[in-house]
């Protein structure tokens, strides 16, 4: 198996997250044979977490990831911290049944408090902020959309408030926006930082981190699963999980999970670090933001200044130079003292998006599981999938005790022709948009 995307040589990959996140842990590609209670496959957020927990708890775990950890959607993400889903809280019952839908809600929910707990606890340096987050209406559209959203959260008591033109504008530094939701559960950190992060802390915990170590072949030998690495390895192991999500390997075993997520592209760029002048005006707050357009835009600062902004779109030919060239005309719009700041990073990824928006477990064989499908929230719920995943194997809970059903893998339909659309509409939209 040919691993051709390494972090360290694609530029376009990681950009601002790989040019500032402290050195990953140690993860060696693993050679000749180990036994353990639980194999991880992927060092993402999932299966990260759900190592760490595992670890904590006693077991004995060995994470193999087929490139670096942090290498899919964990290390490119933008870094916003959500809390729920894209699709209205209300929705989720009605989806899932009241059961899993509230559960899934209370979840998620909650699941932005789990990350910087862990933040905490772990002493994770990820340039971490929980001052909240801006949803931003365009409109007078997307402001009763936000108004909706709000009072389906605060009928459950959760701290949101739609923000008037005036109050988003102070907080986020233009008035091109009809309002805001402010959610202040949320927050921010340096995403790649943070995944690596969780992978030193699971090592600490006694976890076993490999990488360039993608797994080709998987046995059920009945007490346990062999797990064949490229290049000779071999894992034996109780408990499988699977935590590949979008970057699952279209040759290794169950590969059938990325049948039912459609990618979708996300880039992002970064500017310079901005002058103190304009660190005042723009999200002077810290709060990370995005708006209600279907082809959407999100913002944020790093700690250093830099405002990293993105919006959906791949970075390769043909695409690459006409969002760059977007990407200029809308934040000039937006920020127009902006006109003298250059870009300095710039780098792309792959949300996995399913049929209703909603995230997926599966019991994939005997004690192998997975969840996936997380439709660009990624950040808390891979983490708190990966606690719940941990709880499921040390036995505190059952599947039936889990936010989501237990389904078969059920592939999307015109998958390939619908890539390409989201691909190709997000360079005509922004070949003809410049944006308010």
């Amino acid at each position: 198996m040919n691993q051709n995307r390494w972090m360290q040589a694609d530029r376009l990959t990681h950009g601002l997250w790989e040019a500032t996140a402290p050195a990953a842990p140690p993860a060696p590609p693993l050679r000749g044979r180990v036994e353990v209670d639980v194999a991880v496959i992927g060092a993402g957020y999932t299966g990260l977490s759900a190592a760490l927990h595992l670890a904590e708890a006693g077991r004995s775990v060995a994470v193999l990831e087929a490139a670096e950890i942090g290498f899919g959607a964990s290390g490119r993400n933008v870094g916003l911290v959500n809390a729920g889903m894209w699709v209205l809280p209300d929705m989720l019952p009605q989806r899932l049944g009241e059961t899993h839908g509230a559960r899934l809600l209370q979840l998620l929910g909650d699941a932005p408090s789990l990350v910087f707990d862990l933040v905490a606890r772990h002493g994770i340096a990820c340039e971490a902020l929980r001052h909240g987050s801006l949803h931003c209406a365009v409109g007078a559209s997307g402001l009763a959309s936000l108004r909706t959203r709000a009072e389906q959260w605060q009928r459950r008591g959760a701290p949101v408030e739609v923000l008037s033109r005036d109050e988003t504008a102070a907080r986020v530094g233009t008035t091109a926006y009809a309002g805001a939701l402010l959610d202040r559960r949320a927050g921010t950190i340096q995403p790649l930082a943070y995944a690596r992060g969780l992978a030193r802390a699971a090592l600490a915990a006694g976890a076993t981190l490999h990488g360039g170590s993608p797994v080709v072949g998987a046995e059920d030998r009945g007490s346990a699963w062999r797990l064949a690495i490229d290049g000779g390895g071999q894992v034996d192991a109780r408990w499988v999980v699977v935590a590949t999500n979008t970057y699952t390997l279209p040759d290794g075993p169950w590969s059938s999970l990325a049948s039912e997520l459609v990618r979708m592209p996300y880039f992002n760029v970064a500017t310079r670090p901005l002058p103190d002048a304009l660190r005042r005006t723009i999200l002077p707050g810290g709060e990370g933001a995005w708006d209600t357009r279907t082809v959407l835009s999100s913002l944020r600062l790093d700690a250093a200044g830099r405002l990293v902004f993105g919006s959906i779109g791949a970075l390769r030919p043909p695409g690459h130079g006409l969002h760059l060239r977007w990407g200029r005309r809308a934040l000039l719009k937006l920020f127009p003292a902006l006109r003298d700041v250059a870009f300095e990073h710039e780098w792309y990824g792959w949300i996995g998006t399913t049929s209703d928006a909603l995230p997926r477990f599966h019991p994939l064989a005997r004690n192998v599981v997975s969840f996936s499908g997380y439709n660009g929230r990624g950040i808390g719920t891979g983490t708190v999938f990966g606690r719940e995943l941990a709880r499921l194997l040390l036995g505190e809970i059952a599947v039936a005790d889990l936010a989501l059903p237990d389904g078969a893998i059920v592939p999307a339909s015109w998958r390939a022709a619908r890539e390409v659309f989201y691909e190709a509409g997000a360079q005509v939209a922004h070949l003809v948009d410049a944006r308010w």
